[in-house]
């Protein structure tokens, strides 16, 4: 009994360690565009779906390999992430809070809608790109899919942590991010350097969109509502605004919801990720590796 109980936890440990990563992949757009604007953008699940849509197209239509359609679909969040920036947040930056907020919803709702419009409120099946292999590790299982999804969650998230601490460009972001103000008076140009971020948080989430795709093989206009909140959560979690933080929480969350779904029920996975938020704000509201601030007043 207790072998079969090892066994099934660590399977669902691999299970939930695929997931968790595509949490932290979306999460990681979240913090990052936190930490500069203080703003939450709610519309960055839809960025998710948009990479999914455009991932569909290249697998299904141009008959593309996988990295090129995760390359493409990057490519093509990123220039969405920026088109948004630019005209929905960038003249809204010295508004009140809640009217940045009620933006972001509204353009949650105009992204769902367009997809509704042109690609139909039909799920539409993901094409598969590669071979679906099954490995026996012992006892356990592990496909080519999670395999694929782990390695390209990792590759990405390497890459991003490589651009924040050692490129000019991730310098400029960790600047803005501590004190604007300061880094304008240093040239570091304001608008391109939240540009650059809504664009990196764009592609990762699109990229976190192709891999469910593959992953689930189907996609639909509102496939990023619940995918985008928990992303939140995950982000909330390890502490909103710090990146590694972001990679931890979509990490726990993917572990803790297939946990919940082996051992208990499937019907409440959601439940258990919005538990986690509201215990994580209970008790410590700064996040796992999070900081308290301290304002002057």
């Amino acid at each position: 009994m207790e072998s079969g109980f090892l066994h099934q936890f660590v399977q669902q440990l691999i299970n939930g360690i695929s997931l968790g990563s595509i949490y932290a992949l979306i999460a990681l757009g979240y913090t990052m565009i936190y930490g500069i604007l203080k703003l939450i953008n709610f519309a960055h699940g839809d960025i998710y779906m948009l990479g999914a849509y455009i991932g569909f197209v290249c697998t299904s239509m141009l008959k593309l390999s996988f990295l090129p359609a995760l390359i493409i679909s990057m490519i093509g969040a990123a220039l969405a992430g920026i088109i948004i920036e630019r005209i929905a947040y960038r003249p809204m930056r010295t508004a009140p809070r809640i009217a940045i907020l009620i933006t972001a919803i509204g353009v949650s709702f105009f992204l769902e809608n367009v997809m509704i419009l042109f690609a139909s409120p039909q799920p539409r099946t993901f094409p598969a790109v590669f071979t679906a292999t099954v490995y026996h590790v012992g006892s356990w299982v592990v496909n080519s899919q999670q395999i694929v999804i782990l390695v390209s969650a990792l590759v990405l998230m390497v890459a991003l942590t490589y651009i924040v601490n050692q490129t000019k460009a991730g310098k400029a972001m960790r600047a803005v991010s501590f004190d604007a103000d300061a880094a304008r008076l240093m040239g570091i140009d304001i608008d391109s350097t939240i540009s650059m971020t809504f664009a990196l948080g764009s592609a990762l989430a699109a990229a976190g969109g192709v891999l469910v795709g593959i992953y689930y093989n189907s996609i639909d206009p509102l496939m990023g509502m619940v995918p985008g909140i928990k992303a939140f959560v995950a982000a909330v979690l390890g502490g909103i605004g710090v990146i590694p933080g972001a990679m931890l929480g979509g990490i726990i969350l993917g572990v803790v919801e297939a946990l919940v779904s082996g051992f208990i029920s499937s019907t409440f996975r959601d439940a258990a990720a919005f538990a986690i938020l509201i215990i994580i704000l209970l008790f410590k509201p700064q996040g796992l590796m999070g900081k308290n601030i301290r304002e002057k007043v």
